[in-house]
Formats: C-alpha cells, structure tokens, sequence
C-alpha cells in the first residue's frame, strides 16, 4: 500500500463528514454563489455574464457530486436513455 492509499484511508472519515455539513447548508452554499455571481457581473458591467453563468452552473454542479445530493433531479440522477430499436 503506497502513501497515496493510506492517505485516502486516513482522511475517508473527514470527506465523509465535510461531504455531510455540505449536504446540510446545500442553501446557503448556492446564495452565496448567486451573490458573488451576481457581484461580479455588476463589477464588470455585464461584459461577460455568460462565462459567469456557465462558471456558477459547474460550481453548483460540482458542489451537488461533492454533498451527495439526490433531491435535485438533475441529469445525472435520470435513467440512461434507452438504446433505439434495431431493424
């Protein structure tokens, strides 16, 4: 077992718990996205709002994989589409 495999061992328990805390002030987390997204396009007067929005949705995105949030019913929680009908 290498050191990069007792580190993961030995930090499991803290991921576990921040993951927990992350799920419980899910709301809070996403204001305060939307303030500073909403901040910042007002600092640079809307010049780049889409690389803002785009920005906001992958921190979302990768806040909900991080927090094991499955309320959402995003599209990673939906069934893979069915394969279509051979002929």
């Amino acid at each position: 077992m290498g050191i990069l495999d007792t580190l993961k061992t030995k930090l499991a328990p803290a991921k576990d718990k921040v993951s927990d805390f992350a799920h419980q002030h899910g709301d809070q987390f996403e204001h305060g996205i939307d303030r500073a997204a909403r901040m910042v396009d007002r600092t640079t007067k809307g010049r780049y709002s889409d690389k803002i929005e785009s920005g906001t949705g992958k921190a979302k995105h990768a806040y909900d994989r991080f927090s094991h949030r499955t309320d959402g019913g995003g599209a990673d929680d939906a069934a893979p589409p069915e394969p279509p009908p051979t002929a």
